[in-house]
């Protein structure tokens, strides 16, 4: 039960929600009651610094009664002023969003100097109340946890600053930040312990990591990007764009379509030729010699688009005439059928009124139709 005239000092549901600290308006003293709930902690602060603090939830009476359980606050709030200023903290884990205000120029070696700006997520909590409380109340006057939440965001981006800066003395490029972010991100994390103990606070995590570059920059970074994946030099792959809309351009009617695919052609060819040109130090690829045919009659070797053959003038090319026995399709010239196995010719008898041949079966001349 509280003493005539004392007060009691708790943080208020309302005043709570996703704050990490609430600054009491009033001095708490002696007599006056406290509570301390299971997420939070009271630290009392005078004269510029933290004195101590309560994280063990409970009510306490500032009272002489209760010297063993407080006796140490008891003392520091003692004197001639018996009085403090309370400042609650929540130890739990909070989640914040970062991104830079001001650009951070970068000097790379391929691009120049580039103006960079980085946005991120990151987790922390409380984790030295006493330092906590020297820094943002005592040295920054700060009143609110909107105030410390933006000062903690401020040293992050800082933190990242510097981090790109060292790892770009390590000789990473603007071209490099897409594959690394994971890499920088452990880079500032494991950072983030001696930068933050000052103010009482550690890091737990920090993701989505994302560079932003100016516009031109980062197309130009895509471009280099394009061709690494293609293996082409800027001139290949400016060809290759310039093929792709010269083919694919809707003006100037058919003679400009035509012009556009011609021309598309053209420089498709040209880029191949550049592209398979061996690089130095290179071996020089052996183009592999076109497919060719046998000509059946003189046995030369032809180039398989010839239709005729260049050593006897005969017709390339298999044709295919029936078996005489099963009708099968066989090719020309074949002694055996490989269907039936039987031979491909046949006995044959010449006609006595016109001296045609004819199958030696035939009952009638196949030419002038006499009997046989």
């Amino acid at each position: 039960m509280s003493l005539i005239g004392s007060e009691t000092f708790k943080w208020e549901d309302a005043n709570k929600r996703g704050n990490i600290m609430y600054r009491m308006p009033r001095n708490i003293k002696w007599n006056d009651n406290i509570v301390v709930r299971e997420d939070e902690l009271a630290v009392f602060y005078r004269d510029g610094k933290a004195l101590a603090y309560i994280d063990r939830p409970d009510r306490y009476a500032l009272t002489s009664l209760n010297a063993p359980i407080i006796g140490t606050i008891l003392q520091k709030i003692g004197g001639v002023q018996q009085q403090a200023e309370v400042v609650y903290l929540q130890k739990r884990i909070f989640d914040g969003k970062f991104g830079s205000k001001q650009p951070y120029q970068f000097r790379d070696k391929e691009f120049g100097m580039v103006n960079l700006r980085v946005f991120g997520e990151f987790r922390y909590k409380v984790s030295a109340p006493e330092n906590f409380v020297n820094q943002f109340v005592g040295t920054f006057n700060f009143s609110t946890s909107a105030e410390v939440e933006e000062r903690i965001k401020e040293q992050m981006v800082i933190l990242i600053y510097d981090s790109l800066g060292d790892m770009k003395n390590e000789g990473m490029g603007v071209a490099d930040f897409a594959a690394n972010l994971t890499n920088i991100e452990q880079v500032v994390l494991t950072r983030t312990k001696d930068h933050f103990d000052l103010y009482g606070i550690t890091i737990d995590k920090l993701s989505g990591l994302y560079v932003s570059l100016p516009e031109e920059v980062q197309k130009a970074v895509d471009l280099k990007s394009s061709m690494t994946i293609l293996g082409a030099n800027y001139m290949q792959y400016q060809t290759g764009q310039a093929m792709r809309e010269a083919a694919t351009n809707p003006s100037g009617g058919a003679a400009g379509v035509g012009v556009g695919v011609g021309a598309g052609i053209g420089m498709g060819y040209q880029m191949m030729g550049a592209m398979q040109t061996p690089q130095p130090g290179q071996p020089a690829q052996v183009a592999a010699a076109p497919p060719q045919i046998a000509c059946q009659k003189c046995g030369v070797l032809n180039p398989q688009t010839n239709k005729f053959c260049s050593g006897c003038g005969g017709k390339l090319g298999v044709t295919m005439v029936p078996c005489p026995n099963c009708k099968k399709d066989i090719q020309e010239g074949a002694k055996f059928c490989p269907e039936c196995g039987k031979p491909t010719t046949v006995p044959t008898k010449k006609c006595a009124k016109c001296g045609a041949d004819a199958p030696e079966t035939s009952k009638f001349c196949p030419s002038c139709g006499k009997a046989l």
